[in-house]
């Protein structure tokens, strides 16, 4: 199928799936900061799309930050190893999302700091412990994230989307019916723990206080008003079910997310490609590449939600367990 492109503002934006993602084109990057009708325009295209690329932006690390602010307030990155973690990049607003460590070798299979890599890729595509929608477990959720490509690997490594809005509006209303109550623990140990429990049998007490669990409803409206799932990876239970029922709650859902009309894989090209996306809406992960043998070096910039629904549900309003 042919997707004619579509005009906003002064953006050219090409269709990349049926329902969700466009290639931007139109956008300076060398011009800092960006004007604001073009945020405007930007952020207009977010919103409809969900997923958004932009090719060869020129963009480093203080541009990038600097362009993220344009959209929002900024996530610092967590000291998860203890308050003396050295910091990666001198810029306290990005994250590594990729495979090498503070030297920029590829990081070893045994190491702690896999978890990250291995939750972010997996060998096998579209794993469910895999899909993500970030920085669900903190009780302010993310808005947005911005990725940008610092090196790539020759082969495999793309990310790919799912497009919760859709795949929520699919459900018989029977299921929406079901749904539209429920509250989920969003737990980053829970995750981490899933997808490397020879490191994170258990979550250290400090680990703990630096990312306790967060609550958030399981049906919201997103930035358009149309309603959709907050789930993904780090959804540990659904508060007032029993473990086990919730869980497979969670696992029916994430399946249906993630069937083939509901997702699209963006190929990263040369480093500089920049990749937004709204968690509110979007689930994502990487796909395998040879993460042993070549260099992944991926940062990403995340804006916080300023939504009435940021903060997610207080949990001493919740029932226990």
């Amino acid at each position: 199928m042919v997707l004619e492109p579509v005009k906003i503002g002064s953006l050219t934006c090409i269709p990349l799936h049926p329902t969700f993602g466009a290639e931007i084109r139109g956008v300076d990057f060398s011009v800092r900061p960006l004007p604001d009708n073009v945020i405007k325009d930007i952020v207009t295209a977010q919103h409809k799309f969900g997923v958004t690329v932009y090719r060869n932006t020129g963009l480093n690390d203080q541009s990038h930050v600097a362009f993220s602010y344009q959209l929002g307030e900024l996530e610092m990155c967590p000291k998860l190893n203890g308050p003396n973690q050295p910091p990666r990049f001198s810029e306290p607003e990005l994250f590594d999302a990729g495979n090498t460590d503070m030297e920029g070798n590829i990081i070893k299979k045994n190491s702690r700091s896999k978890g990250n890599a291995l939750w972010h890729t997996n060998s096998k595509w579209w794993k469910l412990i895999d899909i993500v929608q970030d920085s669900s477990f903190n009780q302010r959720r993310s808005k947005y994230s911005l990725l940008l490509a610092h090196m790539i690997p020759a082969k495999g490594g793309d990310t790919m989307y799912a497009d919760v809005r859709t795949a929520y509006k699919d459900l018989p209303q029977s299921k929406k019916d079901e749904l539209k109550d429920l509250v989920v623990c969003h737990n980053l140990w829970h995750s981490r723990k899933v997808a490397a429990p020879e490191e994170f049998k258990d979550a250290t007490e400090y680990e703990m206080s630096q990312k306790p669990p967060a609550y958030h409803k399981l049906v919201q409206a997103g930035p358009d008003g149309r309603e959709t799932l907050f789930i993904a990876a780090h959804a540990e239970y659904i508060v007032g079910k029993p473990r086990e029922e919730g869980q497979k709650l969670i696992k029916e859902l994430l399946e249906h997310c993630i069937q083939p009309q509901y997702t699209l894989a963006v190929k990263w090209s040369t480093p500089g490609d920049l990749v937004f996306w709204d968690n509110r809406i979007t689930m994502h992960r990487a796909t395998p590449f040879s993460d042993q043998m070549e260099k992944r070096d991926m940062r990403r910039t995340t804006v916080f939600d300023d939504s009435p629904t940021a903060y997610g549900v207080e949990p001493s309003t919740l029932m226990p367990l």
